[in-house]
């Protein structure tokens, strides 16, 4: 039987998608910020690719100036709140804490920063003011984090900023790829609009932009552009059965899920394929929806996963099962799928190394392909004189983010090939520090 039953109303996705990382109150605050040693040499501040100033927010918590807490993390992180509750601190801030090394619980820095940060989301407070108009516009394409980090930051400035989302929502993977256990939509979508209150940066939405007439366009109106795009859709594995009725793109897959949680068809039995974080994320929420049986299947050992130990142990937790050393070779069905044959595999010299006459079937009546996402050369291709590394990642100046087409500048996952929602935020804001070095 599976653990959780295929949720039908709203109450039944808020038991299934419970907050990992759920707000603390004050009185919970208080004592977690009482027990931070707040080192001279912080190692968390080291490990966060924004450079938060951590013992210092935490001491504002602890001495009850919650808004200058805030303030302090949202000077390195416009993507405050989101970053407390998505960022893989584990591995991060909480992972390189000194309790570590005592045997002790780490400080709960990630619970710690969202609380300050929605103190002043809910209290809609002010904390930034844009410098007055410099008269230099600068156009934005992609409303993720890269993107409206680097907004922000040129607001700060004084210039003018739009941004062009080519969908209805703002944040990119924030609200359309981060699991809903982790980030409630709710959530992602007040912190924007707080930004915007804060800095005043436009966003057109439903607004693509995919043509060489609207690039030349925005390159006669703009000073500078941004390209914050992120990456495109589920890379395919070319193997035959891929076009079956119930195979996904585990990206599409889990925006689904995000959107529209309630119209999603989860198979009873389902096989997710691949071994990142994001393969993790489609497993385990194919299991909350009530899934009666998910098998991960990744091509090399548990130990050669790409995704970090804690996301393994989530899934498994809500009763994913892992196959491992045995690589697809074809999606089975009439019409929709019926199960994936595999092979096995071994890993000789870093090389992926089939073993002749081991092939299997596992019956299943969905698959998810979690195999990394296309880059979008397609759409970089319209902008003259842009080029792009061999892996289709667009190739920047690493201290300013300035392209090889000096009027854009990039960052984000089109940029470092998919990393976290922080690096992501961190490169908007730098670039958007390059931006002005170069136009001031």
């Amino acid at each position: 039987m599976p653990e959780f039953k295929q949720p039908t109303t709203e109450q039944d996705l808020e038991l299934a998608f419970e907050q990992l990382k759920p707000y603390m109150n004050p009185t919970m605050a208080y004592y977690e910020s009482s027990r931070c040693l707040f080192c001279y040499d912080a190692p968390c501040v080291t490990a966060c690719p924004t450079g938060i100033d951590i013992p210092l927010f935490i001491r504002q918590i602890n001495t009850g100036n919650v808004d200058g807490a805030a303030k302090t993390i949202y000077d390195s992180n416009y993507f405050g709140n989101i970053c407390g509750k998505v960022c893989p601190t584990e591995v991060l801030c909480e992972g390189a804490c000194v309790y570590n090394h005592q045997d002790v619980k780490p400080i709960e820095i990630g619970r710690l920063q969202s609380y300050a940060t929605s103190q002043v989301i809910e209290k809609e407070k002010r904390l930034y003011h844009p410098a007055p108009p410099n008269g230099k516009k600068v156009a934005v394409i992609g409303a993720g984090p890269a993107g409206i980090s680097c907004a922000c930051e040129l607001r700060l400035m004084g210039y003018e900023v739009t941004i062009f989302e080519a969908k209805k929502h703002p944040s990119g993977l924030a609200i359309y790829g981060c699991a809903p256990y982790k980030v409630t939509n709710e959530d992602v979508l007040d912190e924007i609009v707080w930004l915007q209150e804060q800095f005043g940066f436009e966003i057109l939405y439903n607004h693509p932009i995919h043509s060489a007439e609207q690039i030349k366009s925005l390159e006669a109106y703009f000073d500078a552009i941004f390209l914050g795009i992120g990456l495109g859709a589920t890379r395919p594995m070319s193997i035959p059965g891929e076009n079956l009725e119930n195979c996904y793109g585990a990206t599409e897959y889990i925006e689904q899920v995000k959107i529209s949680p309630l119209k999603v068809r989860v198979g009873k039995k389902v096989v997710v394929i691949g071994g990142g974080n994001t393969a993790m994320d489609a497993a385990s929420e194919s299991a909350r929806l009530g899934a009666e049986e998910v098998t991960l299947a990744y091509r090399r050992s548990k130990e050669e996963m790409g995704a970090y130990e804690f996301e393994y142990e989530l899934a498994k937790g809500v009763g994913v099962k892992g196959i491992f050393n045995a690589v697809p070779t074809a999606i089975l069905g009439n019409g929709q799928v019926e199960g994936v044959r595999f092979i096995k595999t071994n890993s000789e010299n870093g090389r992926v190394i089939t073993v002749p006459g081991s092939e299997f079937e596992l019956p299943c009546d969905a698959v998810i392909l979690a195999t990394g996402q296309e880059k979008k050369t397609g759409f970089l291709s319209l902008i003259e004189g842009l080029e792009w590394n061999k892996d289709g990642s667009i190739k920047v100046n690493v201290e300013t983010f300035q392209t090889t087409n000096p009027k854009y500048f990039a960052g984000g996952d089109a940029v470092n090939g998919g990393a976290e929602v922080v690096n992501a935020a961190a490169e908007g804001k730098m670039a958007a520090r390059g931006i002005n070095s170069i136009m001031a």
